[in-house]
C-alpha cells in the first residue's frame, strides 16, 4: 500500500544529490581580486602577465592564484589589504590607455565543482556588497550639445528658405552668430529663425553693416534640457544594464548631475565599468577633401574645418558641420560585411534622423564621409575616425558602418548604441566595492536569529510527533537547501527580504507536515490500522496543502509582476520556496515514510 515504484525513489534520490551537489559552492565564499581587461589594440598574453608579476614581486604581494583568457586576467588575493597594495602596483606598471583594471570578487568554488556549472547564488549589497560607482554628468557639455544641434539645423532652414547668409558660427555669450550679405536678408532670417526656432532669442549683433544677428538660447530651454540630458542617461544606464544582465541593479540620481549606480553580485565589474563609462557616440561628417593635413598638423587648421586622427594612425581633415550624431539611432546589430568579411554594424534611424541624413547625403554624391567614434577614457574624450567611405547613394534609414578591429568591438558597439546614445558624457568619479549595509554586526545576529528559529522549530517537531517530526525536519532542511540550489542555478540574487521569504516558505513547509502528521493521528484514533493511516493522512491532507501553496504562489506572482527591485527578490525567493516545500513536504517525506514502513507490519507509529 505504501510504495513507491523503484523510478520514482530514484527520481528524489537525484534531486536531492543535485541539490547538494549545486548549493556546495554558497560555501566556499569568495576572494578579493583585481580583473584587467585590455582595451582596443591590446591583448591578454603572457608578456603582459610576466608585466604583472614582476610588478607584484618588486613590491612583495602575494597572489593567491592567477587565471588568463583571451579577454581577461583575473588575480585573486588573500585579503582585501593586500589586494588594495596590488591595485597600486598594476595601475603603475600598465598603461591605462591599453588595459582597465577593477576590484572584483572572484568565488572560491574548486575547479571540480565550476566543471560542472556549480556556481554560488549572488548576494545583494545588503549581505554580501558589489560594486559601486558614482557617476558624473557633463552638463557643460549639454550647452556646447545644443549650440552644435542648432548650428547644423540653421543652415540647412536658411538655405531652403533662400536667405542669403554668410557663416554660421559660434558668437559670444555662449551663442550663436548668424551673418548676412544684407539688411533684407538679415530681416528675412529674424523672421524665419523666430518662427521655427522659439526657443532661441534673437539680438542684433555686431555693426550696422554686419547684418549679423546674435542667437541665445533661452535659460528656460537649456535648464529642461540639461534635466533631460541626464534623465536620459538614467535610462540609457537601465537599458544598457539589463543588456549586461545584471540582477536587481539600484540606479538613481544623486543631486543635479549625478548617478548613482549599485552592481550587486557582478562578477564581470571591468566590463561593466567598460559599459557604464562609454559613450559610445557615433558623428558623421565630410571629409574636407580641399584642406592640406600636413599644414594642418602644423597648427593651421582651415576655420570650417577640424583635424582628427584615424584608427589606423595618421590625421584627417574634417568638416566641422555635423551631419548625424548617434541621437538618432533606434537600434544597431553586429554582423559581418557580405563583400569584405569585415566586421560591420547595422545601423537603423529614426524618422527624424532618417529625413535629415537623407537630405545631407543627397547633396554629397560622390564625396567622402567619415564616421568619428566618441569615447569617454580618463575624464576626457577621445575621438577616432574608424571608417572613411565615398557617398555612391542617397542614405536612407537603414546602413551600416565598417572599419572596426574585431568582431567583439562590432558587438560592443552595437550593445551600447542599441541601449540608447548618452544626451552627455558622463565620467566615472568613484568606485568602490560595498560592504553589508546593515553592518556585519547586524547580520550576524540575524543569522543567528535564525538559526536559533529554525533550531526551536526543529525541536518542537521532534519532541511532538516523534519519528514523522524527525522526519519532516529532513524535509525542512532539503527545503532550504534546494531553494539555495535553485537560487544558484538561476543565478538569482538573494537580498534580506530574499532571505524572509525563505523563512515564510519553511514556516509553510512545516505547516504542511503538520497537517499530514494531525491527519494521521486523527485516523488512528479512529482506530485505521498504522499503514491505512499513513495513506489517508497523506491523501487526504494533500488537498488543503495544495490550496494554501496555490494561493501563496499566486500572491508571489503578484508581487514578481508589479514589483521592483526588494519586492521582487522576495517574490522569487517565496515562489522558488514554495515550490521546493510542496516537493519536500509531500512526495520527499513520503518517500521516506514508505522506505522505513512501508513494507513492515505495524502495530502503532511514532506520531
Amino acid at each position: 500500500m505504501n510504495q513507491y515504484p523503484l523510478w520514482r525513489y530514484l527520481l528524489v534520490l537525484v534531486i536531492v544529490v543535485v541539490g547538494l551537489l549545486y548549493a556546495l559552492p554558497n560555501i566556499y565564499g569568495q576572494d578579493p581580486a583585481l580583473q584587467i581587461s585590455p582595451r582596443r589594440a591590446a591583448a591578454i598574453n603572457e608578456a603582459l602577465e610576466k608585466t604583472i608579476t614582476e610588478a607584484l614581486g618588486k613590491a612583495s604581494i602575494a597572489v593567491k592564484a592567477t587565471e588568463r583568457s583571451s579577454n581577461r586576467m583575473l588575480i585573486r588575493f588573500p585579503n582585501e589589504a593586500v589586494r588594495a597594495q596590488a591595485m597600486t602596483a598594476i595601475t603603475a606598471a600598465l598603461d591605462p590607455k591599453l588595459y582597465l583594471v577593477a576590484l572584483n570578487t572572484a568565488p572560491a568554488t574548486p575547479n571540480w565543482l565550476r566543471k560542472i556549472g556549480g556556481k554560488p547564488m549572488y548576494m545583494g549589497l545588503d549581505l554580501r556588497g558589489g560594486v559601486h560607482f558614482l557617476l558624473q554628468v557633463d552638463t557643460d557639455a549639454v550647452q556646447r550639445q545644443i549650440i552644435e544641434r542648432f548650428m547644423s539645423e540653421l543652415r540647412p532652414a536658411l538655405r531652403d528658405g533662400q536667405i542669403r547668409f554668410r557663416t554660421v558660427t559660434r558668437g559670444g555669450k555662449g551663442g550663436i552668430l548668424v551673418s548676412f550679405l544684407n539688411a533684407e536678408a538679415r530681416e528675412k532670417g529674424r523672421a524665419l529663425i523666430a518662427r521655427e526656432f522659439g526657443d532661441l532669442t534673437i539680438t542684433d549683433a555686431g555693426a550696422t553693416e554686419d547684418y549679423a544677428l546674435q542667437l541665445t538660447p533661452k535659460l528656460k530651454y537649456v535648464t529642461d534640457t540639461r534635466k533631460t540630458a541626464v534623465k536620459q542617461n538614467l535610462t540609457t544606464l537601465r537599458n544598457r544594464i539589463n543588456e549586461f544582465g545584471v540582477a536587481e541593479p539600484v540606479i538613481q540620481q544623486q543631486g543635479d548631475s549625478r548617478i548613482v549606480v549599485q552592481l550587486p553580485g557582478v562578477e564581470d565589474t571591468a566590463e561593466a565599468k567598460k559599459l557604464l563609462g562609454a559613450t559610445a557616440t557615433l558623428e558623421f561628417r565630410m571629409v574636407d577633401t580641399d584642406g592640406d593635413v600636413t599644414a594642418a598638423a602644423a597648427g593651421k587648421v582651415p576655420a570650417a574645418s577640424k583635424l582628427y586622427q584615424r584608427r589606423g594612425g595618421g590625421a584627417i581633415l574634417l568638416k566641422k558641420r555635423l551631419m548625424l550624431t548617434g541621437e538618432s539611432i533606434i537600434d544597431a546589430a553586429s554582423g559581418v560585411e557580405q563583400q569584405s568579411g569585415t566586421p560591420a554594424v547595422f545601423i537603423t534611424l529614426d524618422g527624424k534622423g532618417a529625413r535629415r541624413f537623407s537630405r545631407e547625403t543627397r547633396e554629397e554624391i560622390g564625396k567622402p564621409m567619415a564616421v568619428v567614434f566618441i569615447e569617454q577614457q580618463q575624464g576626457r574624450p577621445v575621438e577616432e575616425v574608424i571608417n572613411v567611405a565615398t557617398i555612391r547613394d542617397e542614405l536612407n534609414k537603414r546602413f551600416q558602418i565598417t572599419g572596426l578591429d574585431n568582431t567583439d568591438e562590432a558587438h560592443t558597439l552595437a550593445l551600447l548604441l542599441r541601449a540608447g546614445a548618452l544626451a552627455a558624457p558622463m565620467e566615472i568619479v568613484e568606485e568602490r566595492t560595498v560592504g553589508p549595509s546593515l553592518g556585519q554586526d547586524n547580520i550576524d545576529r540575524g543569522l543567528h536569529s535564525s538559526l536559533i528559529g529554525f533550531a526551536a522549530v526543529v525541536l518542537y517537531m521532534a519532541v511532538y510527533y516523534k519519528a514523522f517530526g524527525v522526519i519532516a525536519d529532513f524535509a525542512l532542511v532539503l527545503n532550504v537547501v534546494l531553494t539555495v540550489a535553485l537560487l544558484s542555478m538561476l543565478q538569482a540574487t538573494l537580498t534580506v527580504p530574499g532571505i524572509a521569504g525563505i523563512l515564510l516558505t519553511v514556516g509553510m513547509a512545516v505547516d504542511a507536515n503538520v497537517l499530514i502528521n494531525e491527519r494521521i493521528r486523527e485516523e488512528l484514533r479512529l482506530g485505521t490500522s498504522p499503514q491505512a493511516a499513513i495513506h489517508a493522512g497523506y491523501e487526504r491532507a494533500f488537498g488543503t496543502i495544495l490550496d494554501s501553496n496555490v494561493t501563496s504562489l499566486i500572491a508571489a506572482v503578484v508581487l514578481f509582476s508589479f514589483g521592483t527591485g526588494p519586492v521582487k527578490g522576495f517574490a522569487v525567493t517565496l515562489t522558488l520556496g514554495i515550490l521546493t516545500s510542496m516537493f519536500t513536504a509531500v512526495t520527499g517525506t513520503r518517500a521516506v515514510v514508505n522506505l522505513l514502513f512501508g513494507k513492515r507490519r505495524l502495530k502503532g507509529l511514532s506520531v
